[in-house]
């Protein structure tokens, strides 16, 4: 990286609060020089857009191959969470993160996953014990303690879960939360044990409640979860202590664009701009203390080009001085990745999936853009298609078992099944369907590509494969999307799914930490007794 030059434009200095025309001069990587000029271009030059919490799996792609399409977005840096690689693979799982990020010009930030599996409801592939979490947290690569999902575990002193808080903050590395719904003394003894963000935050009144009480709340818009809208109007008075979030974004909704929409947004609803930065560009900076060059003499030349101050539409990315993006251009090759997998189902049959409930039956309520459920009572008479409730079930791809089985309401399909190796948090199979058969259909697809995501209809059969620990493909990073997209609109088009995101919707279904009903592989479960339903 011995390349030195020069770059003109408008420069955004966010803490100054001011714009003004200015030459960046590079050098070796890092910003040798800023000079103000009487006249630039009409460019604007400002730091890269940061994902302040992030699940690459989740994007169905490889971090070489996520990085492919969020520099197309200004996107020099994501602190990332490989919770989900983990559940399979375990420290397996990270290392491969680790080693395929590193072959990209891109700034991931990953933590030790704190909740592997998630919780003892479910069969995961691995555990990883307060000494593996140590051994991952000496890791210099390895920046924090990912989000504490088992807030539970906190608040009664589960002393595995202890451990793992007090080895970072030994290690002077942040602790994230996850806390969906906590509030008052509870919250308080979370708060107290050394845990310093929430992402789950669904609503302003507990937004403001953590705020309030020191914590750092991140601002979620993925796939499935929604929460912009609800939390953006805290941006005046907290944005010091706001960041952006995607959490799990899926490869169509990557290729159109990252953390630039939801500053976009912001800066139309008539937010301040410099304070929108801030959140978008330099707080994840700050409170994970990333080594990401600010626009700054003598920092790294991680800076972004952008056309406007309204869309951010993106001219040109800059990560170590390397332009990553320009004029519409990936500039990061595609990454040949290995293949790391631990899958062992076997095909189901329709009978294994057959249910004789009777009498009055919990039902899972899915809410659209939301990762909560609700709890409703149904008749076993009512589980009808014209009723909009279908058939869930999830089957242990780790070891043979029988097939868990519940009913979901709001899904929309009208026909056929979906199925998905990715389920939060453990990805076992789960799929949902208007019949027995087309579930089977569904789920059968997946294990034959030992990992994937279906679609099914009498007719029709869809499979988009991942075959990195079932989560991931190593395909182009562009053709995952395109292939993704297809998939997506014959789920909603074909199939009739009135979901705005029905696979990340479904992947969900599965997510014990988040209220009120979710199904593991081995039953319903009830999120606010951390109990299963009987």
């Amino acid at each position: 990286m011995s390349q030195t030059f020069c770059v003109e434009g408008q420069l955004v200095d966010i803490l100054q609060r001011k714009i003004y025309p200015a030459k960046v001069s590079i050098k070796e990587g890092i910003i040798d020089g800023i000079e103000q000029l009487n006249s630039a271009p009409l460019v604007y030059i400002m730091p890269g857009f940061i994902d302040a919490h992030v699940h690459i799996e989740s994007s169905l792609l490889t971090p070489s191959g996520f990085a492919r399409l969020a520099v197309r977005h200004g996107t020099v840096a994501t602190v990332s969470d490989p919770h989900e690689i983990a559940n399979v693979l375990g420290i397996e799982g990270v290392e491969y993160m680790l080693e395929n990020a590193a072959q990209v010009p891109f700034h991931f930030f990953f933590g030790a996953p704190s909740c592997v599996p998630a919780t003892v409801f479910e069969t995961a592939g691995a555990t990883l014990d307060a000494t593996a979490v140590a051994q991952l947290l000496a890791n210099p690569k390895i920046y924090y303690l990912s989000e504490m999902m088992n807030y539970p575990g906190v608040i009664y002193d589960d002393s595995e879960v202890l451990k793992k808080i007090a080895t970072a903050h030994q290690l002077n590395k942040p602790v994230d939360g996850h806390a969906p719904g906590l509030a008052g003394e509870a919250l308080d003894k979370y708060i107290g044990a050394g845990i310093s963000t929430d992402h789950e935050c669904f609503t302003e009144k507990e937004a403001l409640e953590k705020l309030q009480k020191g914590m750092k709340v991140l601002i979620r818009e993925g796939s499935a979860a929604k929460n912009f809208e609800a939390l953006i109007p805290l941006l005046p008075k907290w944005y010091k202590q706001l960041m952006f979030c995607s959490d799990d974004k899926h490869p169509d909704g990557l290729v159109l664009g990252h953390i630039n929409q939801l500053v976009a947004r912001a800066v139309a609803q008539g937010f301040d701009l410099f304070a929108i930065l801030e959140v978008a560009c330099l707080n994840p900076i700050t409170h994970y203390r990333l080594p990401i060059g600010t626009l700054k003499v003598g920092e790294p030349a991680d800076f972004i080009l952008v056309k406007n101050l309204q869309n951010f539409e993106v001219h040109c990315t800059y990560i170590n001085g390397r332009c990553a993006f320009e004029n519409g251009q990936t500039l990061i090759p595609h990454v040949a990745s290995k293949v790391i997998n631990q899958f062992r189902a076997e095909p189901i049959s329709v009978d294994s999936i057959f249910d004789g409930s009777t009498g009055l039956i919990p039902v899972i309520g899915c809410l659209d853009g939301q990762l909560i459920t609700e709890k409703i009572m149904l008749p076993a008479k009512e589980l009808t298609l014209q009723n909009d409730c279908l058939k869930l079930v999830v089957i242990n791809r780790y070891q043979k078992a029988k097939p868990a089985i519940a009913y979901v309401k709001n899904f929309g399909l009208k026909k056929g099944a979906i199925a998905s190796s990715v389920a939060h948090d453990s990805h076992n199979i789960i799929a949902v369907g208007v019949s027995d058969e087309a579930i089977a259909k569904a789920v059968n697809l997946v294990i034959a590509s030992k990992g994937g995501l279906s679609a099914v209809d009498e007719d029709l059969t869809y499979c988009l494969e991942l075959p990195v620990a079932g989560l991931m493909s190593n395909a182009d990073a562009f053709e995952v999307a395109k292939e993704y997209e297809k998939l997506h609109d014959f789920s909603k088009n074909e199939l009739g799914s009135t979901l705005g995101a029905p696979f990340m919707s479904l992947s969900f279904m599965a997510l014990l930490v988040i209220p009120h009903l979710k199904l593991s592989d081995l039953g319903l479960f009830n999120g606010d007794s951390f109990s299963f339903v009987n």
